[in-house]
């Protein structure tokens, strides 16, 4: 006998948990399936973001940071250290602490929102009436029958074609987290978020570090300014960038990876390195979850077709997150599970793809919403510009971190607020206020007259909000 659900999510990663926890407080009987094992075997409810991505990245990058701050910018305090070393197996050992707390968590919210959790893979078995058949492969194989089913199965790292990832010497964002001691020399094949924040830690860490790009621009979906902005800054830390490479033969040695590549002049080159991380994009994660049993439409790049609503071509089967269309951010998918649910119940559930934010966790932060001027520039937009350096900001100089600034960027008739980008410290967390600002529509003006603390960083913000109209004060 088939245990009776009005709705069953499959996949608890964020899009999964957080759209079962409010399908819960609307009133429904809710179960929530996932596979993660800890290292235990035990369940590790988060999806990649919780397990392998977001949490634990910001807890090696937070690591490496006092590293870096205790060996080159404790002097300038006054603070005096010597002999500093870093213990790698214990930096692994707090991240993993972290994401373990990250994954009682989410247990925890399942209970308090009594939502019925199953470990294991969750698969379509068939429609029947009234909703669809799941099976439940785990420790305990069992049969599962939902009215309204929400997929949210996440993405899976790509890898480059011929070459596998071991997660020893060749790695995906997985075996990255997991690297035991220093490099020597690391390569990454990929400049964008993973490859930063990934370079970033162990080029701290003492590692000599080179990103391999294939594209000729520097993080050509930031904007221009503060891309150039963010890689003077990396060039300045020594992160060894090189655009316009073509990837050839890949070899695993007994001493490690040697990669071959054409650089952007033409020149043949080889690099030799301990540890090569790929960090390519993603593909969205089907695998295993049949779709071919009850004819759930794929995309050709294997995502779950769904329209704007989150609707698949199937009744009652909706789906979010990375295996869908649209950025693959773990807010995002959250957003789009909130949406879900509530639709499911009747209401209005609304996601703003243009009042999403971005962030890349380097040092400086690089955080941005809306559109960048080399896209106004394309559309035909006329707009206004105003920038701040945090090098006039306060607060700014009292942390000793000044690289950077904040850009606004305005409808030149109506002020309205078109994107905001910032490059500099805290930018993860200054980039709420324009997300705020936007979704309410407000104009740069707006932001220029509310008060903001001082002395802050937000100031910045205020400031470049006041240089769309050409009236800073502090610069």
């Amino acid at each position: 006998m088939s245990k009776q659900f009005d709705v069953i999510v499959i996949g608890g990663g964020p899009g999964g948990y957080i759209a079962a926890i409010r399908a819960a407080q609307l009133g429904f009987q809710v179960a929530c399936i996932d596979e993660w094992k800890n290292d235990k075997g035990g369940p590790a409810p988060g999806g990649t973001c919780t397990n392998v991505g977001c949490i634990p990245s910001k807890a090696l990058l937070q690591s490496s940071e006092h590293f870096e701050h205790a060996n080159h910018h404790f002097a300038d305090h006054g603070i005096k250290v010597s002999d500093v070393s870093i213990d790698v197996a214990k930096m692994i050992g707090r991240k993993d602490t972290v994401v373990k707390q990250n994954n009682d968590g989410i247990l925890y919210l399942f209970k308090k929102n009594k939502v019925s959790f199953f470990h294991g893979r969750g698969s379509f078995v068939k429609a029947v009436d009234g909703g669809y058949e799941i099976q439940v492969a785990g420790s305990a194989n069992e049969t599962l029958t939902g009215k309204q089913i929400i997929i949210a199965t996440g993405s899976n790292a790509r890898a480059l074609p011929g070459t596998p990832f071991d997660e020893v010497k060749v790695l995906s964002n997985d075996g990255a987290l997991r690297i035991n001691a220093v490099p020597k020399k690391l390569a990454l094949i990929g400049s964008g978020v993973i490859g930063l924040e990934m370079g970033s830690v162990w080029r701290r860490l003492g590692s000599e570090v080179t990103i391999l790009e294939g594209l000729p621009t520097f993080l050509g979906a930031v904007d221009e300014q503060i891309a150039k902005e963010a890689k003077k800054a990396f060039d300045k830390q020594g992160l060894k960038i090189e655009l316009g490479v073509k990837v050839g033969e890949i070899k695993t040695t007994d001493a490690g990876v040697s990669v071959a590549y054409t650089n952007a002049k033409g020149e043949a080159l080889s690099l030799d390195v301990d540890k090569l991380i790929v960090s390519i994009g993603r593909v969205p994660n089907t695998i295993g979850l049949n779709v071919e049993a009850v004819g759930l439409q794929l995309d050709e790049r294997g995502a779950i077709v769904v329209d704007g609503d989150c609707k698949t071509n199937l009744p009652g089967v909706w789906a979010v997150g990375d295996v869908v269309r649209g950025p693959m951010l773990a807010h995002k998918a959250e957003e789009e599970g909130v949406a879900v649910a509530e639709r499911i119940a009747g209401q209005h559930g609304h996601v703003n793809f243009n009042t999403i934010p971005w962030v890349i966790y380097t040092s400086p932060e690089i955080a941005w919403v809306g559109r960048t001027e080399q896209q106004l520039k394309a559309d035909g937009v006329k707009y206004k510009a105003g920038t701040f350096p945090f090098l006039a900001n306060g607060r700014a100089r009292a942390l000793g971190d000044t690289t950077g600034m904040v850009k606004f960027l305005a409808d030149a008739t109506t002020d309205e607020i078109l994107g905001v980008h910032i490059v500099g410290p805290m930018a993860s967390e200054l980039i709420a206020e324009a997300v705020v600002a936007m979704e309410f529509k407000a104009s740069a003006e707006d932001i220029a007259r509310i008060c903001h603390a001082h002395p802050s960083l937000s100031e910045a913000t205020k400031e470049a909000a006041l240089a769309v109209d050409k009236r800073t004060l502090n610069f």
